[in-house]
């Protein structure tokens, strides 16, 4: 029943995966959050897997998984899904935690036939703000992953339990601390773009959102904001748990996805018989949800035919410069500077900025070139977070700005210097 971890050699991007469980049970594939493993669901799958073929996966570069970095969602529940078709994997049971949920609502979207029911543990339709996350990819490119590790178990756990288990506190420290940097960084990325909320609707198969009732990364707010979008999801809060509710309350999750996965599972391509699994009465127990609502269907509003250049525009320019940046141009702008924020937005962003001919990289290192040169210091701020936001790092900054010395002058340099230092200091410290 038990095997060993595996990696897929017939896909050199395939994930890392094992099984639990009979090899005649139908699957239930289980997704970990960012940082994590898959022995965060080591509490539930001996229960699971009395029912179920459990197949775990990590994401890449944790928990010694190849690092072989994922740029968006997609990607992931793409390489997800070429590692279940090399096993014969075709209809399967989804549930997976934050970015591991993630996955399995773009399954559900983009994939609908795969997947026979679903649960999503502290998961959102938008992960709090994309300059959320790209400003932790700064972080951890300048400092590596200790600022993320030293502080993984505020984020995750209430502070009883960590106060109650540091054995526990020191795994989760360690699981971070050994994840590879660049695949996090990715993962970051990855999670800065995902945002469903318009397309919740579309997902057609019965959902468990379940939630820590103590979360304060993705917590109830986002919960309801996933049920009320979902046409047939049901809401689990559960008691004395943070963001990693099924390491902090363990039996009760295992009874919630139990009860879900028997009771919602659908076969509409009779890929394989339901679960054997039919629940008896519901013994009282200190874990149970909080609430569990049904959600109403969400009614689609017609929207504009978009024009294309400015929105590709005005999404590159919010990912580079970053949301704060682009909301103070647009609040100080009036009658007499809009047209002139368009033209940016249009032609800067949405033209030259969005062309394949140089990566975003090689662009920041040219724009910081030209600020220097042109002695526009007023716009080299913004400019440097926005370097460090496409990924090149403080030594590759101080690089480009000493070439600037050479064919710029050492004063303009000495200006730059200033600047950028302030900058850096400020995206790079880690909190106290």
């Amino acid at each position: 029943m038990w095997e060993r971890e595996r990696v897929s050699e017939k896909n050199v991007e395939s994930l890392k995966y094992r099984f639990d469980g009979p090899e005649d049970a139908p699957v239930l594939v289980m997704g970990t959050s960012l940082g994590a493993t898959w022995h965060m669901w080591d509490r539930q799958v001996p229960e699971l897997a009395q029912h179920w073929r459990v197949f775990r996966y990590d994401l890449p570069g944790h928990g010694g998984a190849p690092a072989q970095a994922v740029d968006s969602v997609a990607e992931l529940s793409d390489r997800l899904l070429a590692t279940l078709d090399g096993l014969g994997v075709r209809r399967f049971g989804y549930a997976g935690c934050a970015i591991g949920g993630a996955v399995g609502a773009d399954l559900a979207l983009r994939h609908p036939h795969r997947v026979a029911s679903l649960a999503l543990v502290a998961s959102s339709p938008r992960f709090g703000t994309p300059d959320e996350f790209r400003q932790r990819g700064v972080m951890v490119r300048a400092n590596g992953l200790e600022p993320m590790a030293r502080t993984a178990p505020e984020r995750w756990f209430t502070a009883g339990f960590a106060a109650a288990q540091p054995a526990i506190v020191e795994w989760a420290v360690q699981m971070v601390r050994t994840t590879d940097p660049g695949c996090y960084i990715a993962a970051c990325e990855a999670l800065a773009a995902f945002d469903i909320r318009a397309d919740l609707s579309r997902i057609g198969v019965p959902t468990l959102v379940l939630v820590g009732a103590e979360d304060r990364v993705t917590g109830a707010a986002e919960a309801r904001t996933l049920v009320a979008g979902i046409p047939d999801a049901r809401l689990a809060l559960v008691p004395g748990a943070s963001h990693l509710a099924p390491v902090e309350q363990p039996a009760a999750v295992c009874d919630l996805l139990l009860t879900h996965f028997s009771t919602a599972w659908q076969d509409t391509l009779s890929a394989f018989p339901a679960p054997s699994l039919v629940p008896g009465p519901a013994a009282p127990a200190p874990f149970a949800p909080v609430t569990e609502a049904a959600s109403p269907a969400a009614p689609e509003a017609a929207a504009p035919a978009p024009d294309e250049r400015y929105e590709r525009g005005a999404r590159v320019r919010r990912e580079v410069l970053g949301d704060a940046h682009v909301d103070a141009a647009g609040a100080a702008s009036d009658a007499f500077t809009e047209d002139f924020q368009e033209l940016v937005t249009r032609y800067v962003w949405g033209d030259v900025w969005s062309r394949d001919g140089l990566d975003r990289r090689t662009r920041s290192c040219v724009a910081l070139t030209a600020l220097v040169a042109s002695g526009r210091l007023e716009s080299l701020a913004a400019h440097t977070r926005a370097a460090l936001r496409n990924g090149l790092t403080p030594a590759e900054i101080r690089e480009v700005l000493l070439q600037t010395a050479v064919h710029c002058g050492v004063p303009a340099a000495d200006a730059a210097f200033a600047v950028a230092q302030k900058v850096i200091q400020e995206e790079t410290t880690p909190p106290a």
